[in-house]
């Protein structure tokens, strides 16, 4: 399946002012790339088929419907064609179509990822693999090891539990080890497959919001140490990364996990959230590079929702079109969780990359409450 890549923001391909001296890199982007399932949906054709899931029969659908419309999204893909939904019935028969449908989307981002970096799979030293919607032991990268001819002493990092921040933390612990290891080349892996923890009979507004808002898909990134091997490619170096947990607001985001699987919690508090929490952390976080928010030519940010944007937006002072990028994959994909923030980031590679010179921001939220924030310069 072809992912649509969307296009970069004009002001985002633009040279920042005032570059300090570019940093020896340590890490290397050499490509992105993100793979989607077959099944394409338009938001409107998928709201009352929500709708029957979700609810009761002769229910009120008036909340379900707007929040269908307001979210942003136009278009998904679904793991499973959306007829099929109705008779998962528990969380095993989900949690195994997760597995299958998983396992296919993760080879083919990873394969596509290596193709487009000038990588075979022998080359790849450290495997990194996140998902939150989903378990499996043996983990997505074991059973991918051999179906993709990865080396059988490739290092593997499984991961769980960091939701919509997992593509930013994800690429900034990619980044410390090959700090450590200059001469490795590391892949990170997401997969989201979010429709899949649709809670069936579950009327709730968080369960509403995320039939709403959430699309299924999974995206690759190969990133080569300072001495690896192969072309340099055009995507950015990482210069640097952060991590930020806000106290007391472990509660806002995440899931409750019972008998019927997961459960999604998401606060409605969480724009007023970003408004007072983020704006410090990240302003420090550039000063200590000398930088400063109008230093930023590209901002690469995860598109957790229109609401979430707009705070994003205001709290730092941007200008209205800075996420576009974030806004237009949120409307070609939907929320893909872990995912989103790597199919933006793909979004700057290739014919649409930044200026050389330009300083970029990679950042996420997700749950703890915490965001990740990655410095990225073409």
């Amino acid at each position: 399946m072809r992912v649509p890549v969307i296009p970069p923001d004009a002001a985002a391909a633009s040279p920042a002012p005032r570059l300090p001296p570019a940093p020896v890199a340590a890490t290397t982007i050499a490509a992105v790339h993100t793979a989607v399932p077959p099944h394409r949906y338009a938001q409107e054709d998928l709201t009352e088929p929500i709708g029957d899931l979700c609810l009761a029969p002769g229910a009120d659908r008036v909340l379900l419907r707007r929040l269908h419309v307001s979210t942003g999204v136009r278009t998904r893909h679904l793991a499973l064609p959306i007829e099929r939904y109705a008779g998962l019935g528990d969380f095993g028969r989900s949690n195994d179509a997760w597995i299958e449908a998983g396992t296919d989307l993760g080879a083919e981002a990873v394969t596509g990822a290596l193709r487009e970096a000038g990588l075979e799979p022998a080359d790849i030293d450290l495997l990194v693999c996140n998902s939150v919607t989903g378990v499996a032991t043996p983990s997505l990268d074991a059973r991918l090891v051999g179906r993709l001819g990865l080396r059988h002493d490739v290092k593997r990092i499984p991961v769980f539990g960091l939701g919509c921040v997992a593509g930013a933390a994800g690429l900034a612990r990619v980044h410390d080890y090959l700090r450590g290891h200059p001469g490795d080349t590391a892949v990170l892996l997401t997969v989201e497959l979010c429709s899949l923890t649709l809670q069936r009979r579950d009327d709730s507004t968080a369960n509403l919001v995320a039939g709403a808002l959430f699309g299924d898909g999974a995206a690759a990134v190969v990133a080569r140490g300072r001495d690896a091997p192969g072309r340099d490619g055009d995507g950015p170096a990482v210069v640097a990364t952060r991590s930020h947990l806000y106290p007391g607001t472990g509660h806002l985001m995440g899931w409750e996990i019972g008998a019927t699987g997961f459960r999604v919690v998401i606060d409605a508090g969480l724009p007023a959230v970003v408004r007072d929490h983020l704006g410090p952390p990240l302003r420090a976080f550039l000063a200590d590079h000398g930088l400063t928010v109008d230093d930023i030519g590209a901002w690469v940010c995860h598109p957790g929702g229109p609401k979430v944007m707009t705070a994003v937006t205001e709290v730092l002072g941007l200008p209205d079109d800075a996420l576009n990028s974030a806004r237009r994959s949120l409307a070609a994909l939907g929320n893909m969780s872990s995912v989103s923030v790597l199919h933006v980031l793909q979004s700057h590679h290739g014919a649409r990359r930044p200026e050389p010179g330009t300083w970029g921001l990679l950042m996420a939220m997700g749950p703890g409450f915490c965001s990740e924030f990655v410095l990225l310069r073409w």
